[in-house]
């Protein structure tokens, strides 16, 4: 049935009408897209699909706090410090680092205020333990609580300032040389079960090549060339293996962190997880500012 000239210039009005409303409602919606508060945006995501299946220990604070991007109070911070097993089975920070006074405070590290967090340890060689609105993750305070001393199940009160402690360290600083000293003083170290503590395997019964299995993170301790490789180079790639020696600097050489650094709390067990959610929270802290307020 044919329309009337006037019916239908009542459909165009009608039709114009709609696409504005249409044009309206986009308009709205994207407006409460940005306006959505945290947990809305929460929800919205989870229908979507957008949450990541359970399974890590820091599972919610990944979805809750890191992708939310919930900004870290010191006062948490400060509730870690004080609180026994906050990072692992342990005492709490704060029993052993309570004052920057060296001689009743180890290291002269004050864990219990937010200045002397920052501040770091006061006792020679004066240092901070991270950098502000970096990523904390090598820097000292987040490794020595995920770091396990090496070998594995060594205890704190085993020295690490024994003669082959000290020919791994000097050997770093001096260049991580291919040489003589290399070849007969240094790397049959680290084929020698009890080398760098009692009752410890040899370092090449866990890491013997690049390839895992068998070799614990692809790293190879039997070579020269491995050993400068550096650690995960098939995973990663050669060009991005993870540098375990920094010639020159034994402090930033993971070799040398990993045998010379005791995990905290002390006596913590290298079966504990190493990414405990505190540690997450905490390094997130770090990167969001190590703000005090």
């Amino acid at each position: 049935m044919p329309f009337s000239p006037s019916i239908k210039q009542q459909f165009i009005q009608i039709a114009k009408a709609g696409c504005v409303v249409a044009a309206l409602g986009f308009a709205f919606a994207g407006n409460a897209l940005a306006q959505r508060s945290i947990a809305e945006q929460y929800i919205h995501d989870m229908k979507e699909g957008k949450i990541s299946a359970a399974g890590a220990d820091d599972h919610v604070v990944q979805e809750l706090i890191i992708k939310r991007s919930i900004p870290i109070t010191y006062k948490y911070i400060n509730t870690l410090m004080n609180t026994p097993n906050a990072f692992g089975p342990g005492v709490a920070c704060t029993t052993c680092h309570n004052s920057q006074d060296a001689s009743k405070s180890y290291r002269g590290l004050d864990l219990s205020t937010c200045k002397g967090i920052n501040d770091g340890s006061t006792e020679k060689p004066k240092r901070a333990l991270f950098t502000p609105g970096t990523d904390a993750k090598r820097d000292i305070l987040i490794r020595r609580l995920r770091n396990n001393r090496m070998p594995l199940g060594q205890g704190f009160e085993n020295s690490t300032y024994t003669p082959n402690h000290m020919l791994v360290k000097q050997w770093i600083a001096d260049g991580a040389k291919n040489d003589d000293n290399f070849t007969k003083n240094v790397l049959p170290l680290f084929s020698t079960a009890n080398a760098f503590g009692p009752e410890t395997p040899a370092c090449t019964a866990c890491h013997m090549s690049n390839q895992e299995p068998p070799s614990f993170h692809e790293l190879n301790l039997t070579t020269h060339a491995g050993i400068l490789l550096g650690a995960d180079s098939v995973a990663k790639g050669v060009d991005k293996a993870t540098k375990v020696i920094i010639p020159g600097s034994p402090e930033k050489s993971f070799v040398w962190q990993h045998l010379s650094e005791d995990r905290m709390p002390p006596g913590i067990s290298p079966s504990e997880a190493r990414d405990h959610p505190n540690t997450t929270i905490l390094a997130t802290w770090i990167k969001q500012g190590a703000k005090c307020d």
